[in-house]
This record gives structure tokens, sequence and C-alpha cells, in this order.
């Protein structure tokens, strides 16, 4: 299941929880992408709210999604206690045009700051 809510009109952020699979990463991506339509780049704020899973497929299908459309986004947020997932969002900042950076659970409103906050 999908929770979404805005920080800003270019700022999107998901709650996320049960099992991730095709299905719900195809709706993570049709709604960023909602919001890509509508500004050059967004920050995206993704929280593990109780995943229960993920699927290979699932996280394969997220891994290309930003690469694909890696040009339109500036910041990721990613906010979970799973360390793989801490390693994966450095592994992204090597590749993606955006700056991605990883927050534990404990520090979600230091990752609410951070990813609202405007860069000059």
């Amino acid at each position: 299941m999908l929770s979404s809510f805005s920080f800003s009109e270019d700022t999107v952020g998901f709650l996320i929880e049960g099992v991730m699979d095709e299905d719900a990463m195809d709706k993570l991506h049709e709604r960023i992408l909602e919001k890509q339509s509508q500004f050059d780049k967004i920050n995206l704020y993704l929280e593990d709210a109780d995943i229960e899973r993920f699927t290979m497929p699932a996280i394969v299908s997220q891994l290309m999604f930003k690469l694909e459309h890696s040009k339109k986004f500036r910041k990721v947020a990613l906010v979970t206690d799973r360390k793989w997932i801490h390693l994966c969002g450095s592994l992204e900042n090597m590749f993606l045009g955006a700056t991605v950076k990883s927050f534990d659970t404990e520090d979600r409103m230091d990752a609410m700051s951070w990813i609202a906050q405007r860069d000059r």
C-alpha cells in the first residue's frame, strides 16, 4: 500500500507498506511520473512504513526506473532501518543525477527537513 503526501509542489513523499512486488512498484512509478510531468525536476521522499518484503523483479524495476528518469530527480530521501537499502542509496548516488541520502527511521524528521530544504 502506498500513502502519498506533498511537501511542496515539486516534492512528493510516499509511505510504503506491505509487499513491494511489480504491481506495487508500477503504481509507485505511475504516481512519480505524474509529478514529474509537472516539473523539470522533483524531490522524492520514500519511507519504509512496514514493508513486509520486496520481490527481486520489483527491486530491478525500481533501479531501472531511477536510471531511466535520473535527470528528473533533484533529491531522493530514503527512510528505513534496512541497511541494504542504505547501501543501494549509496550506489545510486554514483549513477543518478540526483543527490540520494539515506536516513534511519528514527531520523525521519531530519529526512523531511532535508528533502524540503531549497538548494540554492
